[in-house]
């Protein structure tokens, strides 16, 4: 497979990924970084900082916006709820393993 081949596989594959997420409102942040150890803002630092890397202007707000396809504080108050208890004690400890 050509380098450009590839590159378009993975940017349909990562615009998949996005429109998943985006459609899948019910799945928290805070579940997804507990199984997955990384989550939609995760996304978008990850967004941000390649586009930073190839000299282009994408604030991680501006990232974050593309990941959710809506302001984060729109998307924080339609979808986003409380975690429960046992999740916010699964994160703290894996953040604590991880050493953050």
């Amino acid at each position: 497979m050509d380098d450009r081949t590839r590159t378009e596989i993975e940017a349909a594959v990562f615009r998949r990924l996005v429109q998943h997420f985006r459609d899948r409102t019910d799945v928290q942040n805070i579940d997804v970084m507990n199984l997955a150890g990384f989550c939609r803002n995760c996304l978008a630092k990850w967004y941000a900082a390649a586009a930073d890397e190839r000299g282009e202007a994408v604030t991680y707000d501006g990232a974050r916006e593309l990941i959710y396809g809506m302001p984060y504080r729109d998307w924080q108050a339609k979808h986003q709820k409380e975690a429960s208890p046992e999740a916010k004690a699964a994160f703290a400890a894996a953040q604590a393993k991880a050493g953050h």
